[in-house]
């Protein structure tokens, strides 16, 4: 049995102010471009760098997996799913149990108020998924499809909030 880790991060900061025309072309913010690649690289220092990237397939969720890619060792692969478009954690979980056996860390980046309704599904502990705030989940399982078969058994090590991360650790 493996450690499967899952970080379930809200995509970071959009601009409510664009002259996008709809909620699902509204593009990140100075802000967001900036707390993105911090969040990756605290990942990168924690030892969390991802296998798997699954994002939504909205403006602001693409611009938050691209800002964050400097930050990886490697190219990591990123699947776009209009399925995790506000979705709510049923939607989450059907990706993850998707994921190959092979990958042991996997990033879902997404939106409120689903990913923030996954997080306490998973580990039972509220958690305020503010923009860029990545929550790190654990769970023993032999594949990802048993890895969601029961969403509650997973451990929550850790919530990463860019605002409390140093300006310079990118």
């Amino acid at each position: 049995m493996k450690n499967r880790r899952l970080i379930v991060m809200r995509h970071a900061k959009s601009s409510w102010g664009s002259e996008a025309a709809s909620d699902h072309k509204r593009p990140l913010n100075g802000r967001g471009q900036r707390d993105a690649p911090r969040v990756a690289g605290r990942l990168v220092e924690l030892g969390w760098q991802p296998q798997l990237i699954v994002s939504s397939n909205a403006t602001r969720t693409k611009e938050t997996c691209r800002c964050m890619r400097d930050a990886w060792s490697q190219d990591v692969p990123v699947e776009y799913s209009r399925q995790l478009y506000h979705g709510v954690p049923g939607d989450l979980f059907g990706v993850v149990a998707g994921f190959p056996a092979q990958i042991e860390t996997a990033l879902a980046v997404g939106h409120n108020p689903g990913w923030q309704e996954a997080v306490m599904q998973m580990c039972g502990q509220y958690v305020v998924m503010k923009t860029a705030t990545a929550a790190l989940l654990e769970r023993a399982a032999d594949d990802w499809p048993s890895a969601v078969d029961d969403t509650s058994n997973w451990t929550l090590l850790d919530v990463i909030n860019p605002r409390d991360l140093a300006e310079d650790s990118s």
